[in-house]
């Protein structure tokens, strides 16, 4: 049966970056039948269109497509709001023992239920993951993912050096284990999968060179790293490859820079390594919490988005300190104060949607309300909170009084959600 949500329907025409706040929309109501957006528009003329539509009535809730995360590590989900430390010290003393659990795949299964159950109930409807070597890791999470129907990528995490025993695998290995997963899940229902080298410190050349050929055999896949994120991972990289030109060189002179490349924090970029994200029409992917709780800078997002690179938004999951996009939304717009821009709250919102969904290659299915796109929606309350209510209670514009809830929400300001069209909150 098909469902009208009325509502405050909140759509992208056009990237607010580049067409500024008059880039949304916001209508009366959606419908929804099929697991996908049938028609957008008034309140009545849907009624009239749709007379056999079951009515879900929000009242002034806002009404937006679900969140999209375009860079998580599901299996850190149990140490995040860990204490202290920079990168590499994370990595060692909690990162690197966690992910070494989900060798168990009752306990890996057990994480990726906890992971989908808290980001649904933080609006999130699909995830960009990172897994562990272990193909089990990537099983769990595909499974939990198809149960609920949510459109998902992820990848074995692939380390052949400078990480313990148990999370080590081989340049031959990464290559077999990756291809035999992307053979299993790749493309079945809502599922996607990414070929993941960690980073290059952790990747031999030997094995970054199995993971560009694997692909170039599969170009529709995504491909996922970090860059840059830190001043002295840099330096780490600086002497592990002494011929390299740049961080992005270790990636590029083994296949793994190319047009569906996610790369997380991007935040020391050096100006041609700008140039050739831009050429090439990679991803960068802003991580801001983890950032700032890591301690390893400002992601110039006013600078970058003016360069042409394509931006998406994540948690970062478990260096990241928050679940919640809407908390991500708030530290982005905090980072970018510090470095002189201030976001509008309807280039956040495009952000944590739409543009997170472009740079997974996605805007044609999620991120957005239009018709034939995937219905996975949101309902927002603007007056979740006493603090949030009053402050929204004085706007005069739907900017004014989404803002609060961008920059105090948390899972309150969540009502609803639904994920290929059927209610899971």
């Amino acid at each position: 049966m098909a469902e009208l949500i009325l509502g405050r329907v909140l759509h992208f025409k056009a990237d607010p970056f580049e067409a500024g706040p008059d880039a949304a929309r916001v209508d009366e109501g959606v419908v929804v039948a099929d697991g996908h957006i049938r028609a957008v528009g008034a309140a009545d003329a849907l009624r009239r269109d749709w007379p056999q539509a079951k009515v879900t009535d929000m009242g002034g809730h806002l009404i937006s497509a679900g969140f999209v995360d375009a860079h998580v590590h599901y299996p850190q989900t149990a140490i995040i709001a860990s204490w202290g430390k920079r990168l590499i010290d994370w990595l060692n003393t909690y990162t690197f023992p966690e992910e070494m659990r989900l060798a168990d795949p009752a306990y890996a299964q057990t994480i990726a239920t906890r992971y989908l159950d808290l980001t649904l109930a933080e609006g999130t409807t699909s995830v960009c993951s990172y897994a562990t070597i272990h193909p089990a890791s990537v099983d769990a999470l595909m499974q939990a993912a198809q149960a609920r129907g949510q459109r998902i990528w992820t990848g074995k995490t692939c380390m052949d050096r400078n990480a313990p025993e148990g999370l080590r695998d081989t340049a031959q290995s990464a290559h077999d284990d990756s291809a035999a997963l992307l053979a299993k899940w790749h493309g079945v229902d809502r599922l996607s999968y990414v070929i993941t080298p960690r980073f290059s410190p952790t990747s031999s050349p030997e094995q970054l060179e199995a993971l560009g050929a694997l692909w170039a055999a599969h170009p529709d896949c995504l491909m996922q790293t970090h860059l840059s994120e830190q001043i002295d991972e840099i330096a780490w990289v600086r002497g592990l490859f002494p011929e390299a030109r740049d961080y992005l060189d270790t990636y590029e002179r083994f296949g793994l820079l190319g047009t569906g490349g996610l790369y997380g924090h991007a935040i020391h970029l050096e100006p041609r390594e700008i140039c050739r994200l831009r050429e090439v029409d990679a991803s960068l992917i802003h991580c801001p919490t983890s950032n700032t709780f890591i301690g390893s800078g400002l992601f110039d997002m006013g600078g970058l988005k003016t360069a042409g690179l394509r931006i998406g938004l994540a948690t970062d999951t478990g260096g990241g300190s928050s679940f919640s996009m809407l908390r991500t939304m708030a530290a982005a717009y905090e980072v970018a104060q510090l470095k002189g821009r201030a976001l509008h709250p309807a280039e956040l919102w495009w952000l944590a949607t739409m543009g997170s969904a472009q740079a997974l290659r996605a805007g044609h299915q999620i991120g957005n309300i239009a018709p034939g796109m995937e219905a996975d929606l949101i309902a927002v309350d603007l007056g979740s909170t006493p603090a949030i209510a009053q402050a929204s209670a004085r706007a005069n514009t739907l900017w004014q009084a989404l803002f609060p809830t961008i920059m105090m929400g948390d899972d309150r300001a969540i009502s609803a959600v639904w994920i290929a069209g059927a209610r899971r909150k």
